[in-house]
């Protein structure tokens, strides 16, 4: 069993904003896969369903980003997971945009959500695939920047990224997360095989 964990801020205020393209990923994947976001446990919306054969289940968690580890935790800890299982999508401001990172492991880099989830895991030893929404405008605050909406002329990026990151979760789950950083560890545009 594999857990696809986004990450984002609950509420209205925040949806469709850069730092919400985790949740907005997990709804992409949840539409590819036929699976319902439909039960709320250990402080996530969660759906059940397969990909290539295999049990999974999409978490977007309902504390704010930086408490984002309290859900995985009690996640893993309720399905007896391993780091192994996790997989977390989040957004990525070192990365153009719509440009994705898939990786084994890592540090937060900066990242309060997967901070959190290194600190309550107590490993950074877990897939994450980052969504590139691109470097914040000189002068301008972080948290405004992220908590920005994406402009008209990036939607179709960012829509392409959704898509690519819904194909890479499948790709870990049936070739391995070696073969999906192959593949999508690219610039945006570049061929896939």
């Amino acid at each position: 069993m594999k857990i696809i964990i986004g990450l984002g801020n609950p509420t209205r205020e925040y949806q469709a904003t850069r730092h919400n393209i985790g949740f907005d990923a997990v709804t992409r994947i949840c539409d590819d896969y036929n699976i319902r976001l439909d039960m709320k446990e250990h402080k996530a919306l969660c759906g059940r369903g397969y990909i290539g054969g295999e049990k999974v289940i999409l978490a977007q968690p309902q504390t704010y980003m930086n408490l984002s580890g309290e859900s995985v935790r009690a996640l893993v800890d309720y399905y007896k997971l391993t780091s192994e299982d996790i997989i977390v999508v989040c957004d990525d401001i070192n990365l153009d945009v719509g440009q994705l990172r898939v990786r084994k492991k890592g540090s937060a880099g900066g990242h309060n959500g997967l901070k959190n989830i290194i600190l309550q895991l107590g490993t950074q030893e877990f897939m994450r695939i980052r969504v590139g929404v691109g470097q914040k405008p000189e002068k301008w605050d972080l948290a405004d920047y992220v908590l920005g909406r994406f402009p008209k002329e990036e939607e179709p990026l960012i829509r392409e990224a959704l898509e690519r990151v819904s194909k890479a979760c499948g790709c870990i789950i049936t070739d391995g997360v070696e073969t999906a950083m192959n593949r999508y560890n690219q610039k945006t545009g570049a061929a896939e095989l």
